[in-house]
């Protein structure tokens, strides 16, 4: 874990004063910038050392081989990986021929921060060489929000003391060793150096690389250029070959005079377009890039972000390290999508190469609900590139012998990745969550054209994969047997509650859709009586209930499963699946993350208040959070329920994941849908607003240890800004057309300029619960072993941990 104080807490900065050498993998993935297109481990700026070197492209993948003890129909013969491309961050210095690495001479000053404000990092540092002589060094980098296929670093170099000798290399390398992964020999060779030159130029201050990938055929180009202010006498080189290409800049300077570099870099990947046609395009990024400078980057990279905040700040008062920590998961939020534009949002985001870069539920489950209410433009590009895989959900679809589609459970591309077949196989739930965020996105957007266009095949091809999954019993109920629902602690179950009440929503929405696009429902073949059938199933459909408990058993039978022993579990037995085997977990009453619980949250308008407080108050003491995914959702509903304090605890661990390592991976990239999930607690959770009718629903709640909570959103074109206390919540309308929302049930009309401050009513005390023993949610978390993990061998074939 990475201990508290190893970052200043700071409102708009993580800030690290001090090297961990330690820590490298952890903070090269917390100092990541990316702009959802280009993503750039935070390395140091030599290279050396590091934890994980990195440098991604969205959607820019290697194929590899899936292997099997034992093959069974369906199972995917091929996976997918993304790769480290051409590394454009390397800066070297040199002072009088002596390489600046931190492990030698003596470093006296070092700090990094991550200005969220400005998206950039910053890293400013004092080195005494080996040989005596003192220098400085200071950089700035950035990937821009503005120019998708641009990233710019300023490097500056002076000497302290006394004149001396400075050489600064800029460089391209492709194929850089990165730590191996892949327990199968095969997998590991087609990863070891993935890439086959195509070209290399160098030219002046300009250098370029262009690649192909060896097996999925994809073609890439990296370009650099720079800008160098030196004193009389600096000279430039610059040398290229097939995996190389370098910039030199050499001079001398004399205490007070300084070096100043900048580095200017492009990238451009395609499966269809040609290399000179990727080489003109990072060409002409470039020469847009030289145009506007490095001011006009930093400047248009603060105009962007100021926006951003402006529509979707979090302030909280009362507690100053949650506040950076909400803060900076919100920003890997947006910087993850901002200019992904039709490409998935990987789990980690492009921070790290954790499940091979891929794309989950995650994405439509935990990332798009933040984007959709503060920056919708990216939440309907992740759905359009959902879109754009329908053809291939189709083809899975009828190989596995089912109707309309059936997404994958990860992906890069849109092909099923997974060799665990009852999380690639059986977790249909995925299609429900793509569904629900292609209706939400609708409906908080009023984007008419994408419900008309692509929600309205999404919606429909998803009720056709629940209309021929499912069956209609003896009894007339619609059941949806042998899944595997959101607990994968539990899994190939009957009648997975959550499953089945997000299908029969998706059925609903379907059926809405038809109705108000007949048109298009001719085009797709969609006649009257096949959305009857949709409306019988969502009506008929069977969520199972223990009447003598009186409680919603998460599937079938479930509470009627042995009890854990959880006295008899060790802590360093978390998490459960990699310590016991599945048949005694699939058959007994331990839930990995909130399965029934995020029922309660996704699908609230079906249950009561009342059920909900006794389905919550049964599955919290057997619910482990094995998984990241598990503390926001466990937090939501414990606050909507009126355990308020336990919910702050879980809003704690899932803003914290990262900054603190509490997974004991964030070397491998953060959890970007934990990250999301701060901003689900703070507003589904403490705000209490619920999306699930025509009209926006907030009940709001306060944990004694915050005195105010403060949150911004966009809806159907218009800004709206709550600010809670404990005893009140105001409702600002700041921009559009007068909105119509709910606070504790009761309507009101809001109009700009006329903020309105309501009552909160107090919550009463309820009987305290909470998870089970040793699990306990905290400031600290669960610890090093309790979260989801990437990091064993062969984790491409495991399910999520």
């Amino acid at each position: 874990m990475i201990e508290p104080g190893t970052f200043s807490v700071d409102p708009w900065a993580v800030a690290e004063r001090e090297l961990h050498l330690d820590l490298l993998g952890q903070t090269e993935s917390i100092f990541a910038l990316s702009n959802g297109h280009i993503g750039l481990r935070g390395n140091l700026d030599e290279g050396e050392p590091h934890g994980i070197p990195g440098t991604y492209l969205n959607g820019f993948f290697e194929s590899l081989p899936l292997p099997y003890a034992e093959a069974g129909y369906g199972y995917p013969e091929e996976g997918q990986s993304l790769i480290d491309v051409t590394n454009g961050k390397l800066i070297r210095l040199l002072v009088d021929d002596e390489p600046l690495d931190v492990r030698h001479g003596r470093l006296s000053h070092h700090e990094r921060v991550l200005d969220l404000r400005e998206g950039v990092l910053r890293r400013d540092l004092e080195w005494t060489s080996p040989a005596g002589q003192r220098v400085r060094a200071r950089s700035t980098r950035l990937v821009s929000f503005v120019h998708r296929a641009v990233a710019a670093i300023c490097y500056e170099v002076e000497p302290l003391d006394e004149a001396a000798r400075i050489v600064v290399q800029s460089t391209l390398v492709a194929n850089e060793p990165v730590p191996g992964r892949a327990a199968d020999p095969r997998a590991a060779a087609a990863l070891r150096a993935p890439l086959v030159c195509e070209y290399h130029a160098s030219n002046d201050l300009e250098a370029a690389l262009g690649h192909r990938t060896r097996a999925s055929g994809l073609r890439m180009a990296a370009g650099l250029d720079h800008v160098v202010e030196g004193p009389p006498g600096t000279v430039t080189t610059s040398e290229s070959e097939p995996d190389l290409a370098r910039v030199t800049v050499s001079t001398e300077l004399a205490p007070g005079e300084t070096l100043k570099v900048v580095k200017l870099l492009a990238y451009g990947w395609s499966s269809v377009r040609s290399m000179p046609a990727l080489r003109d395009q990072v060409d002409a990024a470039l020469a847009a890039a030289r145009r506007t400078g490095w001011e006009g980057l930093r400047a248009a990279q603060r105009e962007y972000l100021d926006d951003v905040w402006e529509r979707a700040d979090v302030e909280l008062e009362g507690d100053p390290e949650l506040q950076q920590a909400v803060r900076f998961g919100l920003f890997q939020v947006v910087q993850a999508a901002a200019r992904a534009e039709q490409r998935a949002i990987p789990a980690k985001g492009l921070t790290g190469r954790g499940y091979d870069g891929h794309t989950f539920w995650d994405m439509e489950t935990y990332t798009l609900p933040v984007l959709t209410y503060t920056a919708p433009k990216s939440a309907r590009d992740a759905l359009l590139w959902r879109h754009t895989t329908l053809e291939l959900a189709r083809s899975r679809a009828r190989e596995l012998r089912l109707g309309g589609v059936t997404f994958p459970w990860r992906t890069i591309r849109g092909e099923e990745c997974s060799g665990y077949w009852p999380a690639g196989t059986a977790a249909f739930h995925v299609n429900a969550g793509v569904a629900d965020a292609a209706r939400r996105y609708g409906a908080a957007s009023g984007d008419a054209d994408f419900e008309r266009g692509p929600g309205f095949e999404l919606l429909v091809e998803t009720a056709r994969l629940w209309a021929s999954l499912g069956h209609h019993d003896a009894e007339g109920c619609f059941r949806i047997d042998g899944v595997t629902g959101p607990d994968e602690y539990t899994a190939l179950v009957d009648n997975n509650a959550f499953t089945n009440l997000m299908a029969a929503r998706n059925l609903r929405a379907a059926a809405e859709v038809v109705s108000r696009y007949p048109e298009r429902a001719a085009e797709l073949g969609v006649e009257d009586e096949e959305v009857e059938s949709w409306r019988a199933a969502a009506d008929a459909m069977v969520v199972p209930f223990d009447a003598q408990l009186g409680v919603t058993s998460q599937s079938e039978g479930f509470t009627r499963y042995r009890p854990w022993d959880f006295a008899a579990t060790d802590p360093d037995e978390y998490p459960l699946l990699m310590h016991y085997p599945y048949y005694l977990l699939y058959s007994s009453q331990v839930v990995k993350q909130a399965d029934l619980v995020f029922a309660l949250y996704a699908c609230g308008d079906q249950f009561s208040p009342e059920q909900k407080r006794r389905d919550f108050d049964y599955y919290e003491p057997i619910t482990v959070r094995d998984s990241s995914l598990s503390a926001c959702i466990q937090g939501v509903v414990a606050a909507e329920v009126g355990h308020v304090e336990l919910a702050y605890e879980y809003l704690l661990e899932t803003a914290l994941v990262d900054l603190r390592d509490r997974a004991g991976n964030t070397a491998d990239g953060l959890h970007l849908a934990s990250l999301a999930g701060t901003w689900l607690v703070a507003v589904a959770g403490f705000g209490g607003m619920r999306d699930h009718g025509d009209t926006l629903a907030f009940s709001p709640c306060l944990p004694t240890r915050l005195t105010r909570l403060c949150f911004r959103l966009l809806y159907r074109g218009r800004r709206l800004r709550v600010e809670l206390g404990h005893d009140s919540a105001r409702y600002e309308l700041v921009s559009g057309e007068p909105l119509e929302l709910t606070h504790n049930g009761d309507l009101l009309t809001l109009e700009a300029g006329s903020p309105r401050t309501l009552p909160c009513p107090e919550r009463g005390q309820r009987p305290p619960v909470g998870p089970p023993p040793g699990r306990e949610a905290s400031r600290h978390g669960v610890g090093a072993n309790g979260d989801d993990t990437a990091g064993p061998p062969g984790a491409h074939r495991r399910p999520r941990q």
